[in-house]
């Protein structure tokens, strides 16, 4: 007798669960560069795969976390958060975005993290049988915890032949009137594509009329290139009566570890949250709230980034070009996305996107993520390590060889 595996839930495997075959993607890449490493000690792997900054926060909000840390009036459970903290939120999305219709007391809450907001709304909302529509390639978090309260997730691919955008014209009447939830993100992981003016419209109307919750996953929506600006959900009339947005500090203020975000948007919606989040944590820690008032206050921050992503995916859209990729420099994120090669000239064929990415780890060091759920593509994330611009030519020059080595077939 499995005494442990007989009483896992039915959400988990049952007793079938077998973690090496349910884990998470991300972690299924850190763990194929790991094993490599551990084959190849010496090996100089070259990280364009799972995103994360490369430089820490600013020193500022640091010492601001150093300074608070060791006050005693911020020792207590922070619970539902601060109301300095949301107060700077609602700030920071008039200076940056230029939304001036949020309400600093009712219409905003912080998470840990936007994983940690994402997970639970599914908790909000979902019944057994009810549908969470959700764009994929993509940041599974609401999709799996859909599943795991019973309820259906209906996928809607995101083709290059439709600008990267969801076709919700495409979507069949008996799933629509079982949707619920509708998870949309822009600027987007993987693709990079930015949302339109006229694409909200259409998400608002189509929310409108399908009785449906837009939760608008606004995490890279600061990381922005080439004259394109910081642009949100919320810029559209009707936004907020329709749903929410989410916005992480990871992404924009290179804060990845600290786990702190917050959503905006319709009161109801934001109680409902609240009510469910106090059963669940209780609250971030309040001297990294107050480290994020100062991130918050200071946008330059992000600006900065945005300069060394642009310059980034320059170097490296011309050296995938070169090699043979068919790419283009997106419009924001740190990630360059791509459709796979076919193959080598020595005879090896790409069944699909998994497929390259582990004969490029494996024969380059060079680790990518795979996505093959509409199309086959690769991601590259320009943030690497890198200490100057000298470098980040380095690296990325090294990269081109590597792959040129390959002898890649397109």
């Amino acid at each position: 007798m499995d005494f442990i595996g007989e009483k896992i839930a039915n959400r988990m495997g049952g007793k079938d669960f077998d973690p090496s075959k349910k884990s998470y993607k991300f972690m299924s890449i850190k763990k194929a560069k790991t094993d490599l490493k551990e084959k190849y000690p010496n090996a100089d792997i070259i990280d364009l795969g799972v995103g994360e900054p490369d430089i820490q926060a600013d020193s500022q909000v640091v010492n601001t976390l150093s300074l608070e840390a060791g006050k005693k009036e911020n020792r207590w459970y922070a619970d539902n958060g601060i109301q300095e903290f949301k107060d700077a939120a609602v700030k920071y999305l008039e200076n940056v975005y230029g939304i001036s219709n949020l309400d600093p007391k009712t219409e905003v809450m912080h998470g840990i993290g936007s994983k940690s907001i994402l997970s639970m709304i599914p908790l909000c909302f979902i019944n057994p049988g009810d549908i969470t529509l959700t764009t994929v390639p993509g940041y599974p978090v609401i999709a799996n915890h859909t599943r795991y309260l019973g309820g259906y997730v209906y996928n809607l691919p995101l083709y290059k032949e439709n600008n990267y955008y969801p076709d919700f014209t495409s979507i069949p009447q008996d799933i629509l009137k079982k949707a619920k939830l509708l998870y949309i993100n822009y600027p987007n992981n993987p693709t990079g594509q930015i949302a339109s003016e006229q694409f909200y419209k259409e998400v608002i109307e189509f929310a409108y009329k399908n009785d449906i919750l837009v939760v608008s996953d606004a995490s890279y929506s600061a990381l922005v290139f080439d004259n394109n600006k910081p642009f949100s959900f919320f810029c559209i009339d009707g936004a907020k009566e329709v749903g929410v947005e989410i916005y992480s500090l990871s992404k924009a203020f290179n804060m990845t570890g600290w786990r702190l975000a917050f959503i905006v948007g319709n009161k109801r919606f934001i109680d409902v949250y609240a009510d469910m989040k106090s059963t669940i944590d209780s609250g971030q820690f309040i001297a990294i709230q107050k480290a994020g008032i100062c991130a918050l206050n200071n946008p330059d921050i992000t600006k900065e980034n945005c300069k060394r992503y642009s310059r980034r995916h320059d170097l490296l859209v011309e050296a995938l070009k070169e090699v043979g990729f068919k790419v283009e420099k997106p419009k924001a994120t740190f990630y360059c996305y791509a459709p796979i090669p076919i193959g080598t000239k020595s005879g090896v064929v790409f069944k699909n996107a998994q497929d390259a990415s582990n004969y490029i780890l494996n024969n380059a060091f060079i680790s990518t993520v795979p996505w093959d759920d509409a199309g086959s593509f690769l991601r590259f994330s320009v943030t690497f390590e890198a200490d100057s611009y000298e470098d980040e030519k380095r690296i990325i020059n090294e990269v081109k060889n590597r792959l040129l080595k390959l002898e890649l077939v397109f």
